[in-house]
């Protein structure tokens, strides 16, 4: 696969030439957990997009899309349906996943709560965004359980312990 991953940090991220590695393994781990693993062998350019922004950029975003006047970890927007993401590997122009947006404040604020390093919490929100950008979401409870359960997985290939897991 060819993929590109398009990258934008602002200042309150520390450099971009660190996440660009782990949003590449992160997206690719998603993909390979995802009902379209083919996406892998596409002759096809596959391309997301993803921005490291702060909280206020994400809450106005929020509010804009989603109708919540709030800041949260991450935001995705597809831009690719099921038939784009099923004929990946006929000689067609990019196929364009979509965006990826995660704020910076909330995303360190939860890593502390739940004990893990920034940056593994920030690959768990890249999987989590690249799957969502592959037409998973979590609003039903056996939706959810997939989802999470792809999650685990890819999240395993990167080295990333279970992040549902309750540790004592």
């Amino acid at each position: 696969m060819t993929l590109e991953i398009a990258l934008d940090a602002d200042e309150e991220w520390d450099s971009s030439s660190f996440w660009l590695p782990l949003a590449r393994k992160a997206a690719e781990a998603a993909i390979g957990e995802s009902v379209f693993p083919d996406l892998a062998d596409a002759d096809r350019p596959v391309e997301i997009s993803i921005t490291l922004t702060g909280d206020e950029q994400v809450r106005e975003l929020n509010a804009k899309w989603r109708g919540k006047d709030k800041a949260t970890n991450v935001l995705s927007f597809p831009m690719a349906d099921e038939r784009d993401l099923t004929r990946a590997n006929l000689a067609q122009g990019e196929l364009l996943l979509g965006d990826i947006i995660l704020a910076r404040g909330v995303c360190e604020v939860e890593a502390i709560e739940k004990g893990v390093s920034v940056e593994d919490h920030v690959a768990h929100l890249m999987v989590h965004g690249t799957l969502h950008l592959l037409g998973y979401d979590h609003h039903e409870e056996r939706d959810a359980a997939d989802m999470e359960s792809r999650e685990v997985r890819a999240l395993e290939r990167l080295g990333i312990a279970n992040p549902y897991e309750v540790t004592a």
